[in-house]
């Protein structure tokens, strides 16, 4: 009984990836602006260069102009003559063909085709280049040239990625509509019908111009040729979204909707609103992020900038890259001594010779990494090296990025010897901790959030990992982060929230539902969601109708991308709607064989339904997939249990076990296996890990309680005991042990 109502609970478990970018789709068409049915209107840069010339002439010879174009010999950087490259598998010819360019390679079916290319796709490092496919897809080639090294090569470097496969050129990872397009071109629509699964993508401009920054342009030149300017009747911002004096927040959020990994929130961006109106920006956790909270992945620079103190020192990226060029505004050091002592550029700071890469500010203090096979880009939190803390956890150091032969105790003891032995505090030091979800975590996440001096950020990714530490003060931090001034944090505890009793938060959560920000009031809905109507909060449930509204818009958008179609499955599933919860989980498997927590929610909506020969396959598959995964095996102990299968179910929690699972349902559930066998003394032990990880939790403390009274061992009984006692003195189900125990 406990057993069952268990695997129901995993129907609120959302597996959240929103490190992708939900963009847009298909065969392009440049739209024209109509002045009798739209209030603005995209006009185009022509417009823009009689008065502002010298930014126009930056911008014609900058990588944004370079961002997407038609394929010709003006425009494609790649040898075309008859080359041919072969690697990983796979064999490539580029040729011409009556003045078009193709490239032969291997198709959705596995075998050579000509493909024509149609268009040519960013330019430097590297120009990858966009082949038509039915349905309006267009598609990205693995085959890339490399225009600093003036050769083809493939993205993904080693891998034979077959076709069928997520990764492969022609599948959903390279779909340019859903991955790409929106942050090339300007004023793109996605417009991308599921039930046909077919696009028809738009795009004012081909390339990312004025407007994609400063927005639609009609009503600023209506006013400038205007009588009201003229007379100087003046309008602040001249109804452009980036004015020339605009604010720090203004410009990085205009620069975070392409420069940062994020998801879309809807077609009908909101202009000028605060970004996460429009988007939900990824945070540094360990999904993307080192534990740190250095880049790891393609994460870009917005989060990065955010932890740095530049950052919190309004620092813009204007200060340092100009925004027209789309180039540094200097060379070097020169570009950090804007702000920073001259003395900083020197030996005495470095302890590396003048003019070695080591005394490079940026080499210090901006690690980076190479992406897309040569595409080498600066890590912009801007933080002082620890190699201490790689000693001590493993994380990546800039010193040790260079000096790759020395070990990360080399470089701790140089940092010493130089500086000495104390180092100034970073946020890294209880971030890192937190991360590992151990028994010291809550305390480290919970001392990140209240420290004023931490980033915003870092602050949102606490809130995020304490959603997977159920206590009593992961509860209270994450209340009170409602409070908190940042929608980042605010959305993040939302988020976390779904993992406490609805009780705990039903009426701390409800006026989120009308918060200011879109994410947050998209998160407040979520997290009601799974709730029958009658019990939310009447006050709220008006604004929990229009919140949920915008919930189902921002999830039904999702539905080109694999990921997106989970959402769709999680989004039908909480509301019991589990035909349509199965359509959408098996879409999203159909573009991503290899998406796992896919599998976990569809075989969840198959038990729900009472298919539990099918719910049972999908986990299988699951294991094949992943056979280090304990969430899987969790799922199959609930699900042969169900289907009086004990033996089987205990296997699987033994399995979960043994991988070190930080659930503690499968000690719960374990435990009480092991008593219907008999084996109180391993239920015993059982019960004792689960509380290791998750020392106040109830259901344990109680089954514990009462197994330890019924074996005789009385003061032992009283451990578990207190700790109801503490945290749950007023439930009726506890009170006959206290009454025992005279607690």
């Amino acid at each position: 009984m406990l057993i069952r109502r268990n695997f129901t609970i995993l129907i609120i478990l959302i597996f959240i990836v929103s490190g992708s970018l939900f963009i847009q789709q298909c065969k392009p068409n440049e739209s024209r602006f109509s002045s009798e049915t739209v209030v603005n209107a995209f006009v185009g840069e022509q417009y823009c260069k009689n008065c502002h010339a010298a930014e126009y002439n930056a911008w014609s010879g900058s990588g944004h102009f370079k961002a997407m174009m038609p394929a010709n010999d003006s425009t494609v950087a790649g040898d075309f003559n008859n080359r041919k490259l072969v690697a990983n598998g796979i064999s490539s010819r580029f040729f011409k063909k009556d003045g078009k360019f193709y490239i032969n390679t291997d198709g959705e079916d596995g075998s050579n085709q000509d493909f024509e290319i149609k268009y040519t796709f960013g330019y430097y490092p590297l120009q990858q280049y966009l082949v038509e496919f039915p349905g309006g897809r267009m598609q990205s080639t693995r085959a890339s040239w490399d225009v600093k090294n003036k050769k083809w090569f493939y993205q993904y470097a080693g891998q034979k990625i077959p076709a069928h496969n997520w990764l492969h050129w022609t599948g959903n990872a390279a779909n340019w509509n859903t991955m790409c397009a929106s942050c090339h071109s300007t004023n793109l629509q996605k417009n991308y019908n599921s039930d046909s699964d077919v696009y028809h993508t738009s795009f004012s401009r081909i390339n990312v111009s004025c407007e994609t920054c400063h927005g639609a342009g009609k009503l600023h030149i209506e006013y400038i040729n205007g009588e009201k300017y003229k007379s100087g009747k003046k309008v602040t911002g001249s109804f452009l979204l980036l004015p020339k004096k605009g604010g720090q927040i203004a410009e990085i959020d205009a620069c975070a909707i392409c420069h940062a990994r994020r998801s879309e929130l809807s077609p009908n961006q909101i202009p000028g609103a605060p970004l996460l109106d429009n988007y939900i920006p990824e945070i540094p956790t360990t999904d993307h992020f080192y534990a740190d909270g250095q880049a790891n992945d393609e994460d870009y620079n917005y989060t990065s900038f955010t932890e740095s103190k530049m950052f919190r020192q309004g620092v813009r990226c204007s200060n340092c890259h100009e925004p027209h060029l789309a180039k540094l505004k200097f060379e070097g050091n020169v570009l950090c001594t804007q702000c920073h002592a001259s003395t900083y550029d020197s030996y005495a700071h470095s302890f590396h010779g003048m003019g070695t890469p080591g005394s490079e500010c940026k080499n210090c203090h901006m690690p980076g990494k190479i992406y897309m096979g040569n595409d080498f880009r600066y890590d912009h939190t801007f933080r002082v090296p620890r190699p201490d803390l790689s000693v001590i956890y493993g994380t990546p150091n800039a010193c040790n990025n260079c000096h790759k032969d020395k070990s990360p105790q080399w470089a701790a003891d140089a940092i010493i010897k130089r500086y000495g032995p104390v180092r100034k505090y970073h946020f890294a030091e209880d971030l890192i901790p937190g991360s590992q979800l151990k028994e010291n975590s809550e305390a480290h996440l919970i001392k990140l959030l209240k420290d004023t001096s931490v980033p915003d950020i870092i602050k949102a990714a606490s809130a995020n990992y304490l959603g997977k530490i159920q206590t009593g003060n992961s509860l209270n931090a994450l209340l009170n982060c409602l409070n908190m001034p940042d929608a980042h944090i605010r959305y993040r505890a939302l988020i976390s929230l779904a993992a406490f009793p609805p009780e705990k938060w039903m009426y701390a959560a409800g006026p989120l539902l009308q918060d200011s920000i879109k994410a947050v009031r998209i998160a407040a809905a979520e997290l009601y969601l799974p709730l029958p109507s009658n019990q939310v909060p009447p006050d709220y449930y008006t604004a929990y109708i229009k919140a949920k509204s915008e919930l189902e818009s921002y999830t039904l958008y999702q539905s080109d991308f694999a990921i997106g179609d989970v959402m769709i499955g999680d989004y039908y599933i909480k509301q019991n709607n589990y035909a349509n919860a199965v359509k959408y989980y098996r879409r999203g498997l159909k573009k991503d064989s290899l998406m796992n927590y896919a599998r976990l929610n569809l075989s969840v909506a198959y038990n729900l339904s009472g298919q539990n020969d099918q719910a049972l396959q999908v986990l299988k598959d699951a294991v094949k997939v992943d056979q280090k995964n304990e969430r899987i095996y969790f799922n199959l102990a609930l699900l042969y249990n169900e289907m009086g299968n004990p033996s089987d179910a205990a296997k699987s929690l033994a399995k979960a076990v043994e991988l070190k699972s930080v659930n503690p349902r499968v000690y719960y559930n374990f435990g009480l296996l092991l008593q219907q066998e008999g084996k109180n003394n391993q239920a015993i032990d059982i019960y004792k890990k689960g509380l290791h990880i998750a020392p106040e939790d109830a259901s344990l403390n109680y089954t514990l309680a009462l197994l330890l009274l019924q074996t005789g061992k009385i003061e032992e009984a009283k451990i578990p005991a207190s700790v109801l006692k503490k945290y749950f003195p007023d439930n009726p189900d506890y009170q006959k042990i206290f009454q025992y125990l005279k607690l």
